[in-house]
């Protein structure tokens, strides 16, 4: 599979995956939401996997890697699904546009990847300035805005740390394999959550809640975690954190033209400092680099 295209199915899916998180728990509940998308989609994923032919690998690795990968599915879209009761749903893929910076000090750590220098440090503290335009505005609109807000950062946090450990592992198994093990893993530990919670099966779902329940299945799920490690598995986990660059954008436009979600100066302000702080950090260095070429010509 192409790399490139790779990158833009996931951006894709990441860019209206928030949207439909919203909608797959109208009238039923986020945890109905997350926990039959999840169910769904590891039966679907184990069943591609099996007519691809692609075999579950057992070895050490491989099981380390589907827990990495379950732990990270689990918490990160607990958190998310949880969060986005109370914060309109373009805010969730902006937030997690700052997992570019999350991933590179956990990279830096457990990779050993590039030094973060004063480039990279200043281009964090923009995007953190960024973060903190939209905070300030989520308690002027609503104080539960806060929740969802600090939900949405333990999501990233999780989500960075799944990706980089199992970029650390770095197991030899193809990424649907990667995708049916995390999916396995974490299904189970949905349906315990939602028991646990005293949840019922709901009296009845809307059109929309079921299309979207299926969208995430399907495409979120199974092809999205599929493309997300096979890109994750080629290239560094710095640079797969990239295409959050694009996503908030996109989702913030969908939000607010299917969902009437407001765009204020204060989101457009926040969402420019992030994604200027985030293309400092990762790009910074280079453009230091041919800087000092054209200054030597």
């Amino acid at each position: 599979m192409s790399i490139p295209l790779a990158y833009i199915g996931v951006i894709i899916i990441w860019s209206t995956t928030p949207l439909a998180i919203l909608w797959s728990s109208e009238g039923v509940g986020f945890l109905f939401g997350v926990t039959s998308r999840m169910v769904i989609g590891a039966v679907l994923a184990l069943v591609v996997a099996a007519l691809l032919g692609a075999g579950m690998k057992w070895h050490r690795k491989a099981l380390l890697a589907y827990m990495a990968a379950g732990i990270g599915i689990y918490g990160g879209m607990l958190c998310g699904y949880w969060s986005v009761q109370f914060i309109p749903s373009g805010w969730l893929s902006l937030i997690f546009g700052l997992s570019p910076l999350i991933t590179g000090v956990m990279a830096r750590y457990w990779l050993e990847d590039e030094q973060l220098t004063l480039t990279k440090l200043t281009g964090m503290l923009i995007a953190i300035v960024g973060l903190g335009v939209i905070f300030a505005h989520g308690v002027e609109m609503d104080s539960s805005m806060l929740f969802g807000i600090a939900g949405v950062l333990l999501a990233v946090t999780i989500h960075s740390a799944s990706g980089v450990w199992v970029k650390r592992i770095n197991a030899d198994v193809p990424a649907i394999v990667m995708t049916s093990g995390g999916l396995a893993l974490a299904a189970p530990l949905f349906l315990i959550t939602w028991l646990v919670m005293g949840n019922e099966l709901p009296s009845e779902l809307s059109v929309r809640a079921v299309g979207a329940i299926g969208y995430l299945a399907l495409f979120g799920s199974v092809l999205g975690f599929a493309l997300y490690f096979y890109v994750l598995r080629h290239v560094q986990a710095t640079k797969v954190a990239l295409i959050t660059l694009i996503t908030p954008v996109i989702a913030l436009t969908l939000g607010s033209l299917l969902n009437s979600e407001p765009i204020t100066f204060e989101v457009v302000t926040g969402t420019t400092l992030i994604l200027s702080g985030l293309t400092l950090f990762q790009f910074g260095g280079h453009m230091v680099k041919i800087r000092t070429v054209f200054q030597r010509l």
